[in-house]
């Protein structure tokens, strides 16, 4: 069978299952639309948290970046595996005894304040938006690829598919449907990776592949650092990032990590705090499958890449690289006119998004009409490389096609998480908290799923214009938890003295700093900047290092300087360091 027709089989099959789950767990109350009911094991709530967890930017965009930014992409893998072990030993417990459904939920009474519940529900709902952005356009990368049609309209059919099962089962659908996703995604994300791995080095484990040696004797990593020179790139193994860069990016992603509402929600679902405990060492298990194979995929990919497409003929060239051109996610410029795509440093498109005319080239090529007259003839989209792996490598036809059933997986998984925050926040944390306490159970369960709604369409508009690759868009969310969260979080947790006035106000503060940060060298706001216009040398992606400590000092300063919080308060922090005695999360 071709790869259109193992395409739709198999990603009709997945989608036939999500949707099935998706009906057999529809919530009927609230209860079971914010939490599942309260009532899920460990080890299926550890699978769910995984495949929450591992979104689009960690199955489809961490191997990609990690292929073209070599060893500065390890920033990623440190990050994000290091903060879900903060998370889940640091925080998760401790939320869960405290037995609420949110994380706007914890605030708005650990710091007995309607002001700070909205100043956390504003922030929840800023970080999910910026995350949820980078899940639409990931959707929309591989439906682009899978029907051949534009990104956009790929990102409008991932919408649609994403309401579906979000409107209909809330969190209870969610979760078991995440549970079918996770095994979706985890399969299609190794079985490419123990052929490949066999296919290049002879050892059917990728995590030891990488390490070995190919055709001839060479160490894979040195033929790779080799082709990199000879392009006129650094060694894939070496950096560019100054070690200051590399521990505030590391540092925001894992404190932004343990600030996530979407992932801290997943540990109110089951019964007891033994049971969260438990599914964190679950979850970490398996994301740990999956993290150690990414920097694997990545240099098979990348080796692959080069070896393919360089200074080859483009009449010549695979099929799949057209198909991908088609999408606009590869773009080629032929301007010494010799047929030949060439590969070497520097950026055709100064690091833009193509622009494609409606005419062909004298190759058939797609003609471009921003390239510059940098020397580098040849644009990738870094998002495509786990996608295309296996097309790139003449894998079976079939393998192509599970790849695709699991990016959407990845993706549409994390975007259903991320959208039930987003209307909790809005009917729960806003609406039945605070504008209207005598909303009955079925008006709430309502305006959640009008949120969603709404949602959805404000998603796809920022997947649709992203403001970069998938996974520097969420590393700006992580960047936002950790500024505004993490200090909200950990303080409310392990100090007794931290009250409303100091978290409003660090809370604020953070935020503001990190928007302003990522408005000025990310959107070009504000008169825009380059990399020399950093502040300390510091990334947008690693910023949020700097707005969090802003955050934890001006939090402990304002916090001393005004009363204590109420004794019962008090009391209620150091009940919540003790490990037993929780009973199940309560909504009212």
């Amino acid at each position: 069978m071709s790869v259109q027709t193992w395409t739709w089989l198999l990603v009709g099959v997945t989608f036939a299952l999500y949707f099935g789950i998706a009906i057999w767990a529809r919530a009927g109350s609230t209860k079971e639309f914010y939490v599942a009911g309260g009532g899920v094991s460990p080890l299926a709530n550890g699978m769910a948290t995984a495949a929450d967890w591992m979104s689009a930017a960690s199955f489809i965009s961490m191997a990609g970046i990690i292929s073209f930014a070599g060893y500065d992409g390890s920033v990623y893998l440190m990050g994000w595996t290091g903060g879900y072990v903060l998370l889940a030993l640091l925080l998760a417990p401790y939320l869960r005894k405290f037995g609420k459904f949110t994380v706007p939920d914890f605030i708005g009474d650990r710091y007995y304040s309607n002001t700070a519940r909205t100043v956390a529900v504003i922030c929840a709902l800023i970080v999910s938006f910026t995350y949820v952005a980078g899940q639409m356009r990931g959707v929309g990368i591989v439906f682009s690829q899978f029907l051949q049609v534009d990104i956009n309209i790929g990102v409008v059919i991932g919408m649609t598919v994403v309401l579906t099962f979000a409107l209909l089962g809330g969190m209870k659908g969610i979760t078991y449907t995440q549970v079918a996703q996770y095994c979706v995604l985890i399969f299609a994300f190794m079985v490419p990776a123990f052929f490949i791995s066999m296919q290049m080095t002879g050892n059917i484990i990728p995590q030891i592949g990488m390490g070995g040696t190919v055709e001839g004797g060479e160490f894979l990593l040195d033929k790779l650092d080799k082709l990199h020179t000879e392009l006129g790139f650094n060694e894939y193994t070496s950096g560019t990032k100054s070690t200051w860069d590399v521990f505030a990016i590391t540092l925001a992603l894992m404190t932004g990590t343990a600030g996530l509402p979407h992932v801290i929600v997943r540990f109110f679902t089951v019964p007891k705090v033994k049971d969260a405990r438990k599914s964190a060492g679950y979850a970490l298990f398996l994301i740990a499958i999956l993290y150690t194979t990414a920097p694997a995929i990545a240099v098979f990919s990348r080796t692959n890449l080069i070896e393919t497409v360089s200074n080859q003929q483009y009449s010549e060239i695979p099929v799949w690289f057209k198909n991908w051109e088609n999408t606009g996610l590869i773009a080629w410029s032929d301007k010494n006119g010799d047929g030949k795509i060439q590969y070497v440093a520097g950026n055709a498109l100064d690091g833009k998004k193509p622009v494609y005319t409606d005419a062909r080239g004298a190759n058939g090529e797609r003609m471009i009409s921003n390239a510059s007259a940098a020397k580098n003839e040849l644009y990738v989209d870094r998002d495509i490389m786990v996608l295309a792996n296996p097309e790139i490598a003449n894998l079976p036809n079939w393998v192509i096609a599970l790849v695709a059933a699991g990016g959407l997986a990845a993706a549409l998984s994390t975007a259903a998480g991320l959208l039930l925050v987003i209307s909790t926040s809005i009917s729960h944390d806003l609406i039945k908290k605070q504008l209207k306490p005598d909303i009955s159970d079925k008006n709430e369960l309502t305006a959640a799923r009008i949120s969603i709604f709404v949602a959805i369409l404000i998603a796809g508009y920022f997947g649709i214009n992203p403001p970069g690759f998938v996974a520097a868009v969420v590393a700006l969310a992580f960047g936002l938890a950790a500024a505004s969260f993490f200090p909200a979080i950990i303080l409310g947790i392990f100090d007794k003295r931290m009250n409303s006035q100091g978290a409003i106000s660090g809370m604020v503060v953070g935020i503001v700093l990190m928007l302003f940060y990522m408005m000025k060298f990310k959107l070009d706001m504000f008169g825009g900047g380059t990399k020399e216009d950093w502040w300390f040398g510091t990334s947008p992606e690693g910023f949020g290092t700097i707005a969090m400590c802003v955050n934890i000092v001006i939090s402990m300063v304002v916090s001393r300087l005004t009363p204590a919080p109420p004794q019962n308060v008090q009391d209620m922090v150091e009940s919540i360091r003790i490990p037993s005695g929780a009973g199940e999360a309560s909504d009212h």
